[in-house]
């Protein structure tokens, strides 16, 4: 052995023992971290009051502040979802959090679910939008997950819709990176598939793709991308295209990765549920608003925004539930409903709309 290995060696050994060193402090700390975190419980049972354990605005300021002292070599968005983990197992031991979110199991609104909660919250799939929605208002469980918009494809209009009759609030929102797979089962013969599975708005995001490498190929759209991979199981001339948690939950082959045919494909999931959330320092705000159909409608709700400096970040319209050719506008826009730019400028557009409905300001998604 030479005197460089053994130096190599002892250099490791070294590491290794620092490496468990460290491993104790942070096991250390967070065990402390714990024992505040039911200290806080009992200090909000001692008030006798319904007391809020999750408090969406401190959690966002937590995850900023991880993400500001972060000097590498982890990526901010692995340091988020580190501390995301810390905080959800401590809150768990205050109160578990009960969610519901658009199933079935192996979806990328799990997915969502899982990167916003956390792995210690108490998460149920439901097969529709609407029945998150009734959960939730039902006080079945204290929030809500749902798809709202993806850049590939738009907007989810189910979600906007449920908003007209549903008095819950957004409380949060969620950026999921989208990332499509072409993956097949043990049974299935790679060169003799004839039809793919999948949601219809995955298939869509994947069109280019899938005029390339299977122009020929039968695409059948399904309630979901878990059950495309369900479906998949069972057939020997079938793939799927679905996500890594589905190819992880089915046991299933990735025969392709990341198909999508736009790189940056993303899509936003909003938290709901009954509690308004105090600013948190970097903020959005959401909300609903029924025009008069009379000229100049439009110019009249959109100028208020204009003349108090409003960053709008997003203008959907949807046909009304009242009335045939009268619409609703769903608004995004930088900031929260208590500043007082954005109180001013709500307080005009309220004065020309015929309704107004602030759904929620709420924190920007962390990554």
């Amino acid at each position: 052995m030479t005197e460089e290995t053994i130096s190599s060696d002892q250099r490791l050994l070294a590491l290794r023992d620092r490496i468990d060193e460290i491993d104790g402090e942070i096991a250390r700390l967070i065990s402390e971290r714990a024992d505040c975190a039911l200290e806080v419980a009992e200090v909000k049972k001692a008030t006798g009051e319904d007391a809020l354990y999750y408090r969406p605005e401190r959690e966002a300021q937590v995850l900023r502040r991880a993400m500001e002292r972060n000097k590498g070599p982890l990526t901010d968005e692995e340091m988020a979802r580190l501390f995301r983990e810390i905080m959800s197992a401590c809150l768990a031991l205050e109160e578990p959090v009960k969610v519901a979110y658009l199933g079935p199991e192996g979806t990328f609104t799990q997915q969502a679910t899982l990167k916003h909660f956390g792995h210690s919250a108490q998460s149920r799939p439901l097969a529709a939008i609407d029945e998150v929605f009734r959960e939730v208002e039902a006080g079945a469980v204290s929030y809500g997950v749902v798809p709202v918009e993806n850049s590939t494809e738009g907007v989810i209009n189910h979600t906007l819709d449920n908003f007209m009759t549903s008095n819950l609030k957004i409380c949060g929102e969620v950026e999921l990176r989208i990332h499509h797979h072409l993956m097949i089962s043990d049974i299935t013969r790679p060169d003799a598939i004839t039809r793919i599975y999948s949601h219809a708005q995955s298939l869509a995001q994947c069109r280019k793709w899938l005029d390339s490498h299977y122009p020929n190929v039968e695409r059948i759209a399904v309630a979901s991308n878990a059950e495309a991979a369900k479906r998949v199981k069972g057939e020997w001339n079938a793939a799927a295209i679905a996500g890594d948690m589905a190819a992880e939950l089915y046991d299933l082959k990735v025969l392709a990765e990341k198909i999508e045919d736009r790189p940056d494909n993303s899509t936003r999931f909003l938290i709901i549920g009954s509690q308004a959330v105090p600013a948190s320092g970097d903020d959005k705000t959401s909300l609903m608003v029924s025009m008069r159909n009379e000229p100049g409608a439009l110019h009249d709700l959109l100028e208020p925004f204009r003349r108090h400096n409003v960053d709008l970040t997003r203008v959907e319209t949807r046909p009304s539930q009242s009335g045939n050719w009268t619409y609703v506008f769903f608004i995004d826009f930088k900031g929260h409903r208590d500043s007082a730019d954005i109180a001013a400028a709500l307080k005009e557009v309220g004065a020309c709309a015929s309704d107004l409905k602030v759904l929620g300001s709420y924190p920007r998604g962390v990554l």
